[in-house]
This record gives C-alpha cells, structure tokens and sequence, in this order.
C-alpha cells in the first residue's frame, strides 16, 4: 500500500480467487446444489440457505455464516462470507463475499477477498467445491471431500490444515 496523507485516499489491491466451469448437466439440477444444502452434504454440512435477499447462510455447522445478498433463480447468487471458530460471536477474519452465477451450463464462482496467506488453499477448496458441484449435478456419487481436496492442494502448491509441509 502507498503511503498517503491524512485524509487522502490509500490505494491497495485484494486477492480474489475466480474459476468458470463448464458442467454437463441440466441447469436447473446445478442450481439446485447449488442452493439446497441437502444435496451437497459432503460440501455443505448442517447447513441452512434461506433463497431470498437478506436471508441467513449457514454452513459446515455455522463455521461459514453469511446473508444473501443476492437472490435471482436459476442465474445468480451471491452471498457473504464469515469464518467462525467453535464458540465465537464475532470473526477473527474480515467479511469476504461469494458470487455464483450460472449462465447455461457454466457456473462462475468468484470469492473475494481473500486474505493473501489464504489463496492457495481458498483456490484449492473452491476447485474441490466444484469438482463436488459437477459430480453432484450429473448424477454421479459424490466422493468425501478430502478425496477432491488433496490433488487440488496439490495442484495449487498449498498445504492443507493438519498436514506438514
């Protein structure tokens, strides 16, 4: 970041993480992962998505909470983003916002932001999050995550949470 003058603007960039996936199945099948918990539970967990501007997100047993910023069936949805540890009322890390859009069959996912030390493995898991997405709207089983998750931490050099590097 420049340094800037008291009460002058400061300029700074954020990390975002985007991906365009095709996926080969109905439409309407990938919007109803995407926006009903039930159907992605490896992904989602206890999980409520309430399909409305305003509405409460909570997933992986309100690990992520957010609220729906953006509601348009069967095109776009976008909705913030909050980390929660066991136990805490307010996060230790800043309000980040995810945006779904589906245009046909491609499915735009764009996270942001993202704090730098968190990119790898935010990429990693969104490709895991897609992988699980196209699977699960072609009809197919539905691998546990940590079987999507450890090649894409791969593929994008980050080390998952647990493991040494």
């Amino acid at each position: 970041m420049t340094e800037a003058k008291t009460g002058h603007a400061q300029f700074s960039h954020a990390h975002m993480v985007r991906f365009e996936r095709q996926i080969d199945a109905d439409p309407a099948a990938i919007w109803a992962v995407l926006t009903e918990p039930k159907r992605l539970p490896g992904w989602y967990g206890e999980a409520t998505i309430e399909g409305r501007p305003g509405g409460t997100v909570s997933l992986m047993g309100g690990h992520i909470k957010g609220v729906v910023t953006q509601w348009q069936p069967p095109r776009r949805i976008a909705y913030t983003w909050n980390v929660f540890m066991p136990g805490q009322t307010v996060s230790d890390f800043p309000e980040s916002y995810l945006t779904l859009e589906l245009n046909d069959r491609t499915l735009t996912l764009t996270h942001l932001p993202v704090l730098d030390e968190f990119v790898k493995l935010n990429a990693a898991g969104w490709h895991t999050f897609l992988d699980m997405v196209d699977a699960a709207a072609r009809g197919e089983t539905v691998q546990p995550r940590e079987t999507y998750m450890k090649p894409n931490a791969a593929l994008y050099g980050g080390d998952l949470p647990g493991n040494p590097s």
